[in-house]
């Protein structure tokens, strides 16, 4: 007995050993395999607020807004494969005395692309990327306010397959000459208030469009040790129905500019043109003074 107990702690004993190589193995492994990313995340809060006293001759409204934002960078490099992920999240509410709030910002952005490396500064890639927004949107009157967006209407899912120009860190330009493109408006009462419906058929929740060619232009430039800017550019054209006025362009412009390490000024711009919205060209602008958090591995 006393033998077989010996036997037993001498096989737990190198069980142990064994399962501690394999943990220090797999540490190192993950170590190793970790190298091979870079990542970073940056949060905003901004919030502003002016009130009056009554008998204030220089006229004004009491009012307060604030706004939130998250942009998150995973870029993975191994040999001749890319993974890049992006999420870009903002949304902000202003609220002026005697009216009701009102949104001032409002995106979801999520991309993911796998490369692979054809040359130098280019790559075959496939990606796939999502837009949306949080909450509900409304159009104004004196006396009442009317629905046109919400969460997931509209929707948009793209997929793209194509060539990468890549020449450093901060610029990447994917051309896709195949570009299949998901709309979705789920609510089927929304044409009531939005009669061109987004592009989505009405009574329909989806509108697919398989033949298309998609530009993505990304810039992420670091201006000086305080300074950056970030652009983003997104074209859209279908084959069906080609034409220059139906090409769907989309341009966002982030400007910040650190006062100090918690505290940053940040400029946005943001235009759009797309037939199935309206006829004319759509633009939004943005001035924020507040809190910033940034961590990550990327090179400044």
């Amino acid at each position: 007995m006393k033998n077989l107990f010996t036997i037993f702690l001498l096989l737990i004993s190198i069980g142990i050993v064994s399962a501690q190589d394999k943990a220090i193995a797999d540490v190192n492994a993950v170590k190793s395999d970790t190298s091979y990313w870079l990542k970073s995340i940056e949060g905003t809060f901004a919030l502003n607020q002016a009130s009056f006293s009554g008998n204030w001759t220089g006229g004004g409204v009491n009012s307060i807004a604030f706004s939130a934002g998250m942009l998150g960078r995973a870029n993975y490099a191994k040999g001749n494969w890319s993974w890049d992920n992006t999420l870009d999240l903002l949304y902000g509410v202003v609220k002026n005395q005697d009216q009701d709030e009102r949104k001032s910002n409002d995106r979801i952005f999520l991309d993911s692309k796998v490369g692979l490396k054809a040359s130098e500064k280019w790559n075959y890639f496939f990606s796939g990327n999502f837009l949306s927004q949080f909450a509900p949107g409304y159009t104004f009157t004196d006396t009442d306010r009317t629905l046109i967006s919400k969460f997931a209407n509209p929707a948009f899912l793209t997929f793209a397959l194509g060539m990468e120009y890549k020449p450093n860190e901060e610029f990447s330009l994917r051309m896709a000459p195949f570009s299949p493109r998901f709309t979705f408006v789920t609510d089927k009462e929304l044409y009531r208030n939005v009669p061109l419906n987004y592009g989505v058929p009405i009574g329909q929740t989806v509108r697919t469009e398989w033949l298309a060619f998609s530009l993505l232009a990304d810039w992420n430039k670091q201006l000086s040790e305080n300074i950056s800017f970030k652009a983003r550019y997104q074209m859209y054209a279908n084959y069906e129905t080609l034409a220059f006025n139906a090409i769907d362009h989309r341009l966002d412009l982030i400007l910040a500019a650190k006062v100090s390490n918690a505290i940053s000024v940040t400029l946005t711009a943001l235009t759009i043109y797309d037939l199935d919205q309206d006829d004319k060209i759509q633009f939004s602008q943005g001035l924020g003074i507040g809190l910033v958090y940034k961590r990550g591995n990327f090179p400044e």
